[in-house]
């Protein structure tokens, strides 16, 4: 077993399984995120709270933070043992199929940790360790964090954060269409049947999912700047 974990089968099947695990949690956040879009900001708080207050949320932040930092390390590791094994890059002929995605997962990669790391600073560190103005709801009788003035005032008074959130949603989207079917091949979905039907799905998802983090900021620049 031990040597399973330090193999290059092993390697992938552990990118694979983290970053299947990062993608389910990006629909969980999407759906939170979406909130946004809907009333004065009143569902977003209520959900934005119950996920910062939610017991089983203590659980999986760790965990989440921890699958992250795997996901990184093993194709961070991969990718520098690939490199190192052909010095020199094959040459490629005018036929191949093989898509820029496939071919930039590790720039895609480094370009969406940049966003991460800037999204986590403006909303996630000021959430967990700032100052975050308390709103009531129900005449008074529950109090919440403002979360929704955190965010929206972002998207609102700053139209450059957009260009950059858009942004992020388009490297992510690259991204996704070959993570996704790609770890299922890792995994074992790896026949001529599967692998086309994995793919037709990976651009639904990542169409969904990109898209859907993009279309957040285009709405407040929308309403509120343009």
């Amino acid at each position: 077993m031990s040597k399973f974990f330090t193999s290059s089968i092993g390697q992938k099947f552990f990118m694979s399984i983290t970053g299947l695990f990062l993608m389910l949690f990006l629909l969980v956040h999407l759906t939170v995120n979406s909130l946004l879009l809907f009333g004065d900001g009143e569902l977003f708080n209520r959900a934005a709270n119950f996920m910062g207050s939610n017991p089983l949320m203590k659980v999986i932040e760790p965990v989440l933070a921890l699958g992250f930092i795997l996901h990184i390390v093993y194709a961070s590791y991969i990718t520098l043992k690939n490199m190192l094994a052909r010095p020199q890059k094959y040459k490629v002929t005018n036929n191949t199929k093989v898509s820029w995605a496939s071919k930039n997962m590790y720039i895609l990669g480094g370009l969406i940790l940049t966003f991460l790391v800037i999204h986590l600073i403006n909303f996630f560190w000021k959430i967990k360790f700032g100052t975050i103005t308390a709103i009531s709801y129900d005449g008074g009788k529950t109090e919440l964090h403002d979360v929704y003035d955190l965010v929206s005032g972002l998207f609102k008074g700053w139209w450059w954060y957009d260009a950059i959130y858009i942004l992020g949603a388009i490297f992510l989207f690259l991204h996704l269409t070959h993570g996704f079917w790609s770890a299922f091949q890792t995994i074992g979905w790896d026949n001529d049947k599967w692998i086309s039907r994995l793919k037709t799905i990976a651009y639904i998802y990542a169409i969904i999912v990109a898209g859907g983090f993009a279309f957040i900021p285009i709405f407040f620049l929308l309403k509120y700047v343009v």
